[in-house]
């Protein structure tokens, strides 16, 4: 075996999993959707079953939900990263919010 070989990452293809800088933000997503693997994870870290995804998110399929906690699994630093960022944007969102509403209170 050459010392290419040994070293090449095997290349892993998701079942329903695109990933396109041109989709979505280039974040991982389930096909045909516009639902990102880190929105199943994060009912899934809230504690939901698979079941309990599909009915926030009709239009999946089960199949679809377990392909975005495997894709989380393999991926779980670009998943966690992505919702770190997503949660620091609803905290700004909220701070922002809250200061008009006390601005808009206090005329």
């Amino acid at each position: 075996m050459s010392a290419a070989m040994a070293t090449a990452p095997a290349q892993v293809f998701y079942p329903h999993i695109v990933k396109q800088p041109d989709y979505c933000g280039g974040k991982a997503t389930l096909d045909n959707t516009r639902v990102r693997v880190d929105n199943v994870v994060f009912l899934h870290k809230e504690g939901f079953s698979g079941v309990q995804i599909r009915e926030r998110y009709p239009n999946l399929s089960l199949a679809q939900v377990h392909a975005a906690l495997t894709y989380y699994y393999d991926h779980q630093a670009e998943i966690e990263a992505e919702l770190a960022e997503d949660e620091g944007w609803r905290e700004d969102h909220e701070r922002r919010k809250a200061e008009y509403l006390a601005r808009k209170a206090s005329r």
